[in-house]
């Protein structure tokens, strides 16, 4: 039963978009399985443009990566909290493109929504004096409605009364303290009502059981990519907790998110920068605060997908990396953006911390521990050409190779694909 899970072995923005988008030629489903519209996958797709523009940039924040390949259906799975606003904006986009939709996307009516009330109570926290650095965009409130309980889920937009109930109780509550900070006037549950049950018309055609439409296709032997959001080092359970997505990113997640059972996983495959990015406040042991990071920022159009904020930059590190292999069952590794370290005269990478005078070979999730870590770099030459023109792995130069195969055995896995560049035929496959 092939299940193969697309995990971000990082912080997030390792290139998880291009990597499922290139799988996805060989896959019937990608189905998404947690986080909302606060993840940005960026596709680059080819185009027979009259204009001779060969191919065009993408962004997706909600349905899968999976959609610019017209034989895959693509799912919105339960574990995703659903901003109606964004969905509508990307499925429109799409149709202009001349992207079909109707008919490949499936919603899980299990899905829960974010509401209006959870992008203010978002705006709110982030004012506070214990930033996280979330995108604001209510994904976190949403998901502390699904665990109190008290969330609201696309099902329920099927009834007015249960609706009304549900958003009459919670907007009384919410409404007390956006009064307080907003001094505006309170959220009107009869515009919100009648702005979702607008939403639930137009995505009735997409609304299914998605758990029962993946255990069937299971069951006919289809081949489904999961794709998760984020990355695991931003897991709830996992992470660099507080400073974590609200969410489970890592491959655990996806049946969770999904409605899989844990033995239709076939694979794990960990999508790695060549470097390493972060977004927000939180460790990032690795971090160039000078010249260096601000190249790889410039080089490697480092700026979020959702927000466009700066991503703070350092060399790869190994500890962490291993620490995700551990938790997510990876087994191997898609390695993106090599090319941004063409032109660097020395590239080096993480392979131990040091704290208190001793070596620190596990990564440590505690944000006392990681204040104190030092990481311990071992130097590589750069290989100092282009080779974003390459399109086999054997065809590398050997300062590059060098480079992977020292990372695969630093983490006891093996380097099954390449990035050279944002283009679908910049992908290379290591045999």
């Amino acid at each position: 039963m092939p299940v193969q899970i697309i995990v971000g072995a990082q912080w997030g923005d390792e290139g998880k978009g291009k990597i499922v988008d290139h799988l996805s030629e060989n896959a019937d489903i990608v189905a998404r399985y947690q986080g909302g519209a606060n993840a940005g996958h960026t596709v680059v797709v080819p185009t027979a443009d009259p204009g001779g523009v060969t191919s065009r940039e993408y962004v997706l924040h909600l349905i899968p990566s999976g959609i610019f390949h017209k034989h895959v259906t693509c799912v919105i799975g339960n574990g995703v909290v659903l901003d109606p606003v964004a969905l509508l904006t990307e499925i429109a986009q799409l149709r202009e493109l001349g992207i079909p939709v109707g008919g490949r996307l499936l919603i899980s009516h299990n899905a829960h929504l974010i509401m209006p009330y959870h992008k203010l109570l978002d705006s709110i926290r982030e004012q506070g004096n214990q930033k996280i650095g979330t995108t604001g965009r209510g994904i976190g409130p949403a998901y502390i409605d699904k665990y109190t309980r008290t969330g609201i889920r696309v099902v329920d937009l099927l009834d007015r009364d249960i609706l009304s109930k549900k958003l009459k109780r919670n907007i009384e509550e919410n409404n007390q303290l956006l009064s307080k900070v907003y001094h505006s006037k309170k959220l009107d549950v009869d515009a919100i009502i009648h702005e979702y049950q607008e939403f639930d018309k137009l995505i009735d055609e997409y609304v299914t059981d998605t758990s029962l439409f993946l255990n069937n296709a299971l069951k006919r032997k289809k081949k489904i990519l999961a794709e998760g959001a984020q990355g695991a080092l931003l897991d709830v359970d996992h992470g660099t907790y507080p400073f974590v997505t609200s969410s489970s990113p890592t491959s655990g997640g996806a049946c969770t998110g999904l409605g899989i059972p844990p033995t239709s996983i076939n694979s794990v495959v960990g999508v790695v920068k060549a470097y390493s990015t972060r977004v927000g406040n939180g460790p990032l042991p690795t971090e160039l605060e000078n010249e260096i990071g601000e190249r790889l920022r410039k080089t490697g159009g480092e700026y979020g997908a959702t927000t466009g904020r700066p991503r703070r930059c350092g060399w790869l590190d190994l500890v962490s990396l291993r620490y995700s292999i551990r938790i997510n069952g990876i087994q191997k590794i898609a390695m993106t953006k090599l090319d941004v370290l063409d032109d660097f005269d020395e590239i080096r990478v993480c392979t131990r911390y040091r704290a208190n005078g001793k070596n620190i070979e596990n990564f440590p999730t505690d944000l006392r521990t990681l204040s104190l870590v030092e990481p311990v770099y071992r130097t590589f030459k750069g290989w100092k050409a282009k080779i974003s023109g390459v399109r086999s792995y054997s065809k590398l130069p050997p300062r590059a190779r060098a480079y992977l195969e020292a990372i695969a055995s630093g983490l006891g896995t093996k380097v099954w694909m390449v990035s050279v560049g944002a283009r679908r035929d910049q992908t290379l496959v290591a045999r």
